[in-house]
């Protein structure tokens, strides 16, 4: 399988160099050239496979050719070694629980397969690669804790100065070894900028090897399919229409979901739900696509105004804006509107959602107003105990703190500051 730039202007690559490379050298995502086909007795008897299996089944086809089946098959289990949970809110919704890995967020499946990937491809190697993020939130704490101590690897973070709640700044700043975090004096599209930036600089990857963590990366972005088919396998026997709710940032775990309904899953739709950072609704409502500057809200890990995944999105759709009209809708929500739905669902089913899956219920209401008759499911894609002054304000309760969350609240953060790319570069090239 070999992958190539949504630019069109760079060479064609293998899974492994397409992981260490990032992005293009010509600035563009890349994408499988084939979009492999799950076979029909694969979603037939999915109720009898482990994720395990399902996972090795739905990534060979991207990996193959650079990890051995073996290899392929430890990755998962390590990866895999937490539960997704589906919990029933009403008779037709139920929340995909996505937040029992190690950070207490979504993004820890692809930034443990990503850091396997790359342990096993620098394992004999005495080069040493860079991996370098931006963060609106949970993807610095998931890809620090992935890569903590990992051989020839070092991490550099951006995130956006208070911009980022205090659990999720703790979980990224204070681990020390092979992690640092970069204290950004602005948005996380500042941050995203300042990454992308990187990446075409010529005379800095002639000098450093770097690679990136967001879900940019095939081996960030293409595991969260699983995702969706560890769901479609428990509701399979409801026999319904399923359709799911995705709060939407970057837009990369929605994007996984679409490329599972590529390889075959049945799927009636998906929503991609946002807060006021709207130009992904905007442009489903126009046809006009107009990023503008990120807004802080309550729900931050989505406080992106440019989200990067959404071209692949249009690629996968062959740049059709009706057939992807027909795929996807997408609504935008207030904090106001997401703290009433964290009531609303509170008093209803006595759950407590984080704000990000409290847009993604949003998100599924206002789809199912039109379309009574499916059974809708919206990703919890954080634990609650993340957003702690949120929800403990807005539900008048106290969330007490898991073992992941408690045993990092004494440590010292550390970061270092910077306002411009030429201090990324700098840190860099001398770090």
């Amino acid at each position: 399988m070999n992958f190539y730039s949504l630019h069109n202007n760079a060479a064609k690559v293998s899974f492994k160099e397409a992981v260490i490379k990032g992005i293009a050298p010509d600035g563009g995502l890349y994408f499988p050239e084939q979009i492999p086909q799950l076979p029909t007795i694969f979603f037939q008897n999915i109720q009898d496979l482990s994720n395990h299996e399902i996972g090795y089944r739905a990534l060979m086809p991207f990996v193959k050719d650079d990890i051995p089946p073996a290899v392929l098959k430890e990755i998962l289990e390590e990866v895999l070694d937490f539960d997704f949970p589906l919990i029933p809110i009403n008779e037709k919704v139920s929340a995909l629980e996505l937040f029992h890995g190690p950070t207490m967020a979504f993004k820890d499946v692809g930034a443990r397969f990503m850091a396997l990937c790359l342990g096993y491809f620098f394992k004999n190697s005495e080069q040493k690669v860079k991996v370098l993020v931006a963060t609106s939130g949970d993807t610095g704490g998931a890809v620090a804790n992935g890569f903590l101590g990992v051989k020839g690897v070092e991490v550099v973070i951006l995130y956006p100065s208070g911009k980022v709640s205090d659990i999720q700044e703790r979980q990224l700043t204070t681990l020390g070894q092979n992690i640092t975090a970069l204290e950004v004096n602005g948005t996380f599209d500042d941050c995203q900028k300042m990454v992308k930036k990187a990446f075409v600089d010529n005379s800095l990857i002639n000098s450093v090897q770097l690679t990136s963590a967001n879900s940019i990366n095939v081996a960030r972005w293409l595991p969260q399919m699983l995702y969706y088919l560890f769901a479609y396998k428990e509701l399979k026997a409801l026999n319904k229409k399923l359709v799911f709710s995705v709060p939407s940032g970057n837009f990369g775990n929605i994007c996984a979901g679409m490329m599972a309904q590529q390889m075959g899953m049945p799927v009636g739709h998906f929503i991609a739900a946002t807060n006021r950072n709207d130009t992904v609704p905007k442009f489903m409502q126009t046809g006009v696509y107009d990023p503008k500057p990120s807004h802080a809200t309550i729900s931050n890990a989505m406080d992106v105004g440019d989200p990067s995944n959404f071209v692949r999105i249009q690629h996968l759709y062959h740049d059709d804006f009706s057939q992807l009209h027909s795929e996807l809708s997408s609504y935008s929500f207030t904090d106001i509107e997401t703290k009433e739905a964290i009531k609303k669902i509170y008093k209803q089913a006595g759950y407590i959602a984080d704000p990000h899956g409290a847009v993604g219920y949003l998100g599924l209401q206002k789809y199912m107003e039109n379309h009574p008759d499916v059974y809708g499911i919206f990703l919890e894609t954080a634990h609650p105990v993340k957003f702690l002054d949120v929800v403990s304000s807005t539900l008048n309760i106290s969330l007490p703190l898991p073992p992941q969350i408690e045993k990092i609240m004494d440590k010292k953060k550390v970061s270092i500051r910077i306002s411009e790319y030429e201090e990324l570069r700098s840190f860099l090239l001398t770090k």
